[in-house]
């Protein structure tokens, strides 16, 4: 599909209530194990087979297991010619419990609202998974904005968007932690996460979609900085995550280095983004409930 072509034609609106699922996900103490090693996290909690219920689960460890199913949904709803126009731009996952490494989850994917962005179209899928016994694991709102490409309307089916929590604010960082990104993250991250997007991981792909280089996933960069505010506020706890949210504002290219910033403190909820190198916001209006 040329330019022009992407430029003609739109994201129906009538999308928005389209399903699928469930897709079910066994996972194991290597996958957990895997995902963690990929954010270069140290803790042993993460990598402890000994455990009574095996190697903790990093918070953002949702994304590995609804992969299939954002693949699925996709591919019903949005032509394959725009796959590489789609950007992760929000992100918001409530965790009803930490999924554990014994495990067998069913996922169900449903597009939940369709509305015109600043730069194209905003997409958001809910992906809703349980363990086998019908309880909730996680709830996440995942939304995509496809570049340069309209919609003929904005539209919601009867499901409404998670309410995300407002992060505290506060004139300055309470702290920062700088982040450094090796040049080859994405495609170590990839292979862990079991998440393949060629954007991140092939140059002719990401040049073609309009970049210089590929990117670190959206997924990597929000768990990278929710792994700090793990270890600043809540004593290197991750079991203690209970939600988190945060918006994609920038993209961060490989090798190079970004900081985390922990911008205040209410309650349970803690507030957080990230910049790059130049100071420009990569991650924004994070927040993080535990």
């Amino acid at each position: 599909m040329t330019g022009r072509e992407v430029g003609r034609a739109t994201i129906p609106g009538k999308i928005a209530g389209t399903e699928v699922g469930a897709l079910s996900t066994s996972l194991d103490a290597r996958w957990l194990m895997a995902y963690a090693a990929a954010l270069g996290l140290a803790d042993a909690r993460y990598y402890d087979t000994l455990a009574a219920g095996g190697p903790v689960a990093h918070p953002l460890f949702s994304v590995c297991y609804e992969w299939p199913a954002a693949v699925a949904l996709r591919t019903r709803t949005v032509r394959e010619a725009w796959a590489l126009l789609g950007v992760h731009a929000t992100h918001h996952v409530i965790i009803h419990r930490l999924p554990t490494a014994d495990d067998r989850l069913l996922t169900r994917a449903q597009i939940v609202e369709v509305r015109p962005s600043r730069t194209g179209t905003l997409v958001v899928a809910r992906f809703s998974t349980v363990d086998r016994n019908g309880r909730s694991v996680t709830t996440t709102d995942y939304g995509s904005v496809y570049r340069g490409v309209a919609t003929d309307g904005e539209s919601r089916p009867a499901v409404e968007p998670l309410a995300r929590p407002a992060p505290p604010t506060f004139a300055e960082p309470r702290w920062s932690a700088a982040v450094p990104v090796a040049a080859h993250a994405a495609h170590v991250y990839s292979e862990c996460a079991r998440i393949w997007n060629p954007i991140h991981t092939d140059v002719a792909v990401a040049r073609s979609a309009g970049l210089t280089a590929p990117i670190l996933p959206g997924s990597a960069t929000l768990a990278l900085a929710v792994s700090q505010v793990i270890r600043q506020d809540l004593d290197g706890d991750p079991a203690r995550v209970r939600e988190i949210a945060a918006r994609f504002t920038g993209p961060v290219f490989m090798p190079s280095t970004f900081t985390v910033r922990g911008r205040g403190r209410a309650g349970d909820l803690l507030a957080f983004d990230a910049v790059d190198e130049r100071g420009d916001p990569v991650l924004s209006d994070g927040v993080l409930r535990a």
